[in-house]
């Protein structure tokens, strides 16, 4: 089966498929302390590992992260998604931005649109976001989004993350 990666658009963004040219300013993310909070930094080996793991996770799911750009002039912007790896307690949505993207309010407009997505086009009933607890942005803009810290969960390479339920469908 091969999923074919939908594009998003908001007001400002477009959460595409992540493709070659993207890269440079992943690779660029992930090498930066800003990629500690998702277990960083990566060499760039692991860095383009890491960018076809966004493809493949859209493959092996049927849903995932997308690329987000700046609609008006396609810079890469972060990555954000749907996010359901091995060892999770259930599937998340995920978000990591660009040094370009920070403060501009990113991350939440492309989390709401992949909120959308999980429960409009998925029917998800339910999405949660793990943070590492020292990720004190990451916390903030999971409040933000009117998720609620339901517990944690230890993971074998992250450590204890706090859970945060976000709203259901009906309150979302």
């Amino acid at each position: 089966m091969t999923v074919s990666i939908p594009t998003l658009t908001t007001e400002r963004l477009t959460l595409r498929a992540p493709m070659m040219e993207d890269f440079a300013p992943y690779a660029a993310f992930c090498a930066s302390p800003r990629s500690a909070g998702v277990g960083g930094p990566y060499s760039q080996t692991q860095s383009f590992t890491r960018l076809a793991a966004l493809i493949g996770h859209w493959q092996l799911r049927g849903y995932g992260r997308w690329m987000v750009t700046d609609t008006a002039t396609s810079e890469p912007l972060g990555v954000v998604g749907l996010f359901f790896p091995v060892g999770w307690p259930e599937p998340e949505i995920a978000w990591s931005v660009f040094d370009a993207g920070e403060g501009r309010g990113i991350a939440y407009e492309a989390a709401l649109a992949s909120r959308a997505y999980a429960y409009e086009t998925l029917g998800w009933t339910t999405a949660v976001s793990c943070v590492l607890p020292d990720n004190t942005r990451s916390v903030a803009l999971a409040e933000r989004l009117g998720a609620v810290r339901e517990g944690s969960f230890t993971h074998t390479d992250y450590g204890e993350m706090p859970i945060y339920r976000h709203p259901g469908p009906e309150a979302a």
